[in-house]
Formats: structure tokens, C-alpha cells, sequence
């Protein structure tokens, strides 16, 4: 299990219950909408009593579509809150974990994106400050297998961002910090966690 699913599944119980929680009040929100617009297309049922009954009844159908529409849109808004939740809490799990741990997931990260040539990896200031004593050897472990890979911690260059780090390879910047990571896989965690919680 990786440090991502170990964090993941350390927030599920929460997850679930917060999402439970939002999920019945955005459906009882929805239900009183779908009462009043029933309540409200009788009313206006007994003020248009002399137009024909296809009418009238095209007129409650229109007034249910609608409120069923809202209802729909109203638990996809919770759950879209319900998700995005959760990846804000996994991002803050990873980046408040113990220094051995967090420096360990580092290096697997390392290994997905570092690039065949010679490098500078640059940190935030706050993660230089607890870097691991020989992490630049940790990194040359991590890479060893991919030929020609090699990366050496920038001391000048810091790089300000809220955890992970920033690949430097001449002109090019590939950009592994856990925001960027999250953005870049967010329509699979999104669906992840939705399949998790809600199906």
C-alpha cells in the first residue's frame, strides 16, 4: 500500500460520515423544493381551473421536471463538495506526514518523473530545512535505473510551493509539487473517490 492509499484510507470513516451528512441535506433541501413546486403548480392549477386538462397537466409536469432537475443538481453539488474535501484532506495528510515517510513518497514520485539526463530537483524552503541527511543519495537510488538520470538538490534555488517539488532540466520545469500532481490526476481521484463513497 502507498503512502497516497494509506492516507486515503486513514480518511475514509470521515469522508463517509461528512459525506452521509451532506448528501441527506442537500436531498431533504431538494425534497422541500420538489414539495413546494408540486404545492405551487395546485395553486396555480386552481387559478387556470377554465384552461383544458392537457394543459393543466402539462403545466404540473413542467413544475415536477424542474424540481427534480434542482433535486439532481443539488446532491451532484454535495458530492462534488463531498470529493474535493476529501483530495484537500489527502494533500494535507501528505504533506504534514513524518519526515522518513513524506521523503519516502518523494522518492517514488522522483522515480515516475525524473528524466534521462542530469538535473536540479528544488524544494520549498520548510522541506530543505528537514530534508533527510545523504537524500541526494536516496535520489541516485531512486534513479539509478533509468540511464543517464541524475539530480542534485538546489541549495540557492527554492521553489514556493506547498509540498512536493520541482524537476529542473536546462530550460525545462516539470512541475511535481502535490498541487500540480492533484490537478494533473484530478478526474481519476475525483471518479476514485466518488466510486469509493457513493456507489
Amino acid at each position: 500500500m502507498t503512502g497516497l492509499e494509506k492516507i486515503i484510507k486513514a480518511i475514509e470513516t470521515e469522508a463517509q460520515a461528512n459525506a452521509d451528512k451532506i448528501i441527506a441535506e442537500a436531498k431533504e433541501e431538494a425534497n422541500q423544493i420538489l414539495s413546494l413546486a408540486k404545492e405551487e403548480a395546485k395553486q396555480g392549477v386552481a387559478n387556470i381551473a377554465e384552461k383544458p386538462a392537457s394543459e393543466i397537466k402539462a403545466i404540473i409536469n413542467r413544475a415536477e421536471s424542474g424540481a427534480k432537475l434542482i433535486k439532481r443538481q443539488m446532491i451532484l453539488d454535495a458530492k462534488q463538495e463531498v470529493i474535493n474535501d476529501i483530495i484537500l484532506k489527502a494533500k494535507n495528510k501528505l504533506t504534514s506526514l513524518p519526515d522518513t515517510e513524506y521523503f519516502d513518497i518523494i522518492l517514488q514520485i522522483v522515480k515516475k518523473h525524473a528524466h534521462p539526463q542530469a538535473g536540479i530537483i528544488m524544494f520549498s524552503q520548510a522541506d530543505l530545512d528537514r530534508l533527510p541527511k545523504k537524500y541526494e543519495k536516496s535520489l541516485e537510488e531512486a534513479i539509478k535505473g533509468r540511464a543517464n538520470a541524475s539530480l542534485t538538490i538546489s541549495k540557492e534555488s527554492i521553489a514556493k510551493l506547498d509540498g512536493g517539488f520541482i524537476l529542473v532540466y536546462g530550460d525545462i520545469e516539470e512541475n511535481c509539487s502535490f498541487d500540480a500532481l492533484i490537478n494533473e490526476a484530478k478526474d481519476e481521484l475525483q471518479d476514485k473517490v466518488n466510486a469509493f463513497i457513493f456507489e
